[in-house]
C-alpha cells in the first residue's frame, strides 16, 4: 500500500479520489458508532437518494453517509468518488469500456452532479462532478479517509479500464505483494489495485476498500468492538504504518491506519 498524504483543496483532478460515502439501513446507528469512533458531527446533505448527512470533523466535511432506499439493491460498504469535469462524459467511458451505471448521472442539489458504477469486476465506485460541494475538506488527521484500495481476483483487466476512463498511470508494486498496482496522476499516487486470487472472498466479490487514519490502531480495535463492530483480523506494521481490517455494526468493512510519524 502506497499512502497519498496532501491538504485537501477545492478543486479535483479527473480521476482523483474526493469523497466516501456510506449507505446504511439503520443511518442513526450509524452515525452514533461513527461519531464515537471517529469524533464526528453530522449535517443534513442532498437526500436525492434518500436521507442523507455529510460527516464533519472540526466543522470541515470529511465523508457522507444516507440510508439506503428501499427500492434499490446497493451494498452497505463505503463507497470511494472519483472527481470529474463532466460527470455524464465519464458514465458513459465506463459503459463503453465494460463498466455498468446503476444510478445517475443525477443533480444533487447545488453540490455537483453524481452517478454510482461498477468495473467490469464488479466493485462499485461513484463519479463525482463537484459545484458548489469538491469534496472532503480535510485530510491527512485521525478520522479523515487516507487511501482506497481495489481488492480484485486480479488486477490487469482493472487496471486498463480505470486507466482508459480516469486517466492514471499504472505503477506495479512489486514490493509490496506479486498483483499490486498503485494508480498515479501527475506522478502522485491517488489508489491502489490488489489482486487476490482465490482468496477473493465469494460474498463480496471485488469491492473498493476504503483506509481512515487513526492515532492508535490498537485501542481503535478495541474501541470497535465495544461499539459494536467486528475486527476481521489483528493489526498488523506494513510500510506506511500499522493497519487493521475491521467493520462497522451493519458489516461495512474498512480498514484503519496509524501513520509511525
Amino acid at each position: 500500500m502506497t499512502e497519498a498524504r496532501e491538504p485537501a483543496y477545492a478543486r479535483r483532478a479527473p480521476g482523483e479520489p474526493c469523497w466516501v460515502s456510506l449507505m446504511v439501513h439503520d443511518l442513526a446507528a450509524t452515525e452514533e458508532f461513527y461519531g464515537e469512533l471517529f469524533g464526528w458531527e453530522f449535517r443534513p446533505g442532498p437526500r436525492q437518494l434518500g436521507p442523507y448527512v455529510r460527516a464533519l470533523l472540526d466543522g470541515r466535511e470529511v465523508a457522507g453517509m444516507g440510508r439506503l432506499p428501499a427500492d434499490r439493491r446497493l451494498p452497505v460498504a463505503w463507497t470511494p468518488y472519483l472527481a470529474t469535469d463532466d460527470v455524464g462524459r465519464t458514465a458513459e467511458l465506463v459503459r463503453l469500456c465494460g463498466g455498468t451505471l446503476a444510478v445517475g448521472p443525477l443533480d444533487a442539489a447545488e453540490a455537483g452532479r453524481m452517478a454510482l458504477a461498477s468495473d467490469p469486476s464488479g466493485a462499485v465506485f461513484g463519479i463525482w462532478q463537484g459545484a458548489g460541494h469538491p469534496g472532503a475538506a480535510v485530510a491527512g488527521r485521525p478520522g479523515t479517509p487516507v487511501w482506497n484500495e481495489l481488492l480484485t481476483y486480479e488486477t490487469e483487466s482493472v487496471a486498463k479500464f480505470y486507466a482508459t476512463v480516469f486517466g492514471y498511470d499504472r505503477q506495479p508494486e512489486e514490493s509490496a505483494g506479486p498483483d499490486q498496482v498503485t494508480l498515479r496522476l501527475g506522478g502522485r499516487p491517488v489508489a491502489g489495485l490488489r489482486g487476490v486470487g482465490s482468496a477473493l472472498r465469494r460474498d463480496r466479490g471485488s469491492h473498493w476498500r476504503t483506509y481512515f487514519e487513526v492515532a492508535d490502531a490498537d485501542a481503535t480495535l478495541r474501541q470497535v468492538v465495544d461499539l459494536g463492530g467486528r475486527v476481521l483480523g489483528p493489526a498488523r506494521d506494513v510500510a506506511r504504518g500499522r493497519v487493521a481490517d475491521v467493520a462497522d455494526p451493519e458489516g461495512a468493512e474498512f480498514s484503519v491506519l496509524q501513520d509511525p510519524r
